[in-house]
């Protein structure tokens, strides 16, 4: 059972979220509070359920069963790992927020461009951007929308230490402005370096969560202890 909530300035509570596909059960979490007020990591094994988690979060799966419930008035803005883009440039794939927030300007797009380090791209066909440029790309379009609530599937994966060094900072300035972050990553080094709280996922789950620093100290549950020992060999 989890702990009160009151230590939680914002929190989401799920309860009895079942969430299936092609008969097979994705997600099963009969009760958990997950704290919004801190950068919070999901970790877990490949097929764990982190990005269907993340997706219910953010509203675009609506569960077979359960609900999930906010403490507070969200805006989320969910960055997927692999984001399509438009043929087009980046500065107009950064431009298609417009048509959810018309108040978004050219000179908006400019400032988030120079922000993310696309300034000099702007004309480039977004499909020839690199891994991590298009990464910028899509975190410069959730930077225009001002969520309260950011969501990033493996915001890193596959991206230069340099790249992610400067994607990490950008998880920081979203921090930094009041947005709250939930991430997916198995980059446990990572995971230590940006956030404050854990919730592990294993087989669609969450098998455990807290506060990072006893997590990786002294994980309660067996498939935390492995899933650790497993991730910190391949690393």
């Amino acid at each position: 059972m989890d702990k009160a909530n009151e230590n939680f300035e914002r929190f989401i509570e799920l309860k009895d979220i079942i969430v299936k596909s092609n008969g097979r059960t994705i997600l099963n979490i009969p009760h958990a509070i997950i704290p919004a007020d801190r950068i919070t990591a999901c970790i877990g094994p490949n097929g764990a359920g982190k990005t269907t988690f993340l997706k219910v979060l953010d509203g675009l799966i609506k569960p077979d069963g359960g609900n999930v419930t906010y403490s507070f008035k969200t805006k989320t803005s969910l960055v997927l790992h692999h984001t399509p883009m438009i043929k087009a440039s980046a500065a107009a794939n950064i431009g298609v927020v417009q048509d959810i927030d018309s108040n978004i300007t050219k000179m908006d797009i400019q400032k988030v461009m120079e922000e993310v380090g696309l300034s000099n791209l702007a004309n480039s066909p977004a499909h020839k951007l690199s891994a991590g440029e298009r990464q910028k790309l899509c975190l410069a379009r959730a930077i225009l929308l001002r969520p309260n609530l950011v969501l990033l599937d493996e915001p890193t994966a596959n991206l230069d230490p340099n790249t992610t060094e400067q994607v990490e900072d950008l998880i920081r300035q979203f921090a930094q402005q009041g947005a709250d972050v939930i991430f997916s990553s198995h980059q446990l080094a990572q995971v230590q370096r940006l956030s404050e709280y854990i919730i592990f996922i294993d087989q669609g789950e969450i098998k455990e969560k807290g506060p990072v620093g006893p997590f990786f100290e002294n994980p309660r549950t067996k498939a935390a202890q492995c899933y650790l020992h497993q991730e910190l060999l391949s690393d």
